[in-house]
């Protein structure tokens, strides 16, 4: 595991390459919620599973909410996978700044690999891989922002 120690705070570095968004996303609000920081890289290159069609469909509908001024979704990789984390997360005072909001604030996700995360190892999560699935029907969440007009 890639555990870098700042001032006494555990940082758990992963790389999203090819993982499952949602189990990934659980561990990640567990780790979260245990006080730890964590810091997902490679975000746009997590995976979705599901028929292509089928989930674009869901995310178009999704993205017409944002007309009628209700909570939607972004079309940026990074901001993606933090949003389907933050669902993960307990919803008890949530916007008062309680243990759900306290552990969001410390997740951190980027889009590759930025220059302060080059040349510390990150880890990979074995039940999160998609080696073992049994489906070939998935999508990087990069390639879904694409198809949804978003930045990738």
């Amino acid at each position: 595991m890639a555990r870098v120690h700042e001032e006494q705070k555990m940082t758990i570095i992963i790389d999203a390459t090819g993982l499952i968004l949602g189990r990934m996303g659980t561990y990640v609000a567990k780790q979260a919620l245990l006080g730890e920081e964590v810091v997902i890289l490679n975000s746009e290159k997590a995976i979705i599973t599901g028929k292509q069609d089928m989930l674009i469909a869901k995310y178009k509908v999704r993205q017409q909410r944002r007309a009628l001024k209700l909570p939607a979704f972004t079309l940026m990789p990074d901001r993606f996978v933090k949003r389907a984390i933050r669902g993960m997360l307990p919803r008890g005072n949530f916007s008062e700044g309680g243990r759900g909001r306290q552990a969001f604030a410390r997740i951190k996700c980027y889009i590759g690999v930025p220059s302060e995360f080059e040349g510390k190892k990150a880890e990979t999560l074995e039940g999160a891989s998609s080696i073992n699935l049994k489906t070939s029907n998935y999508m990087t969440i990069g390639h879904l922002v694409k198809l949804l007009k978003g930045k990738a």
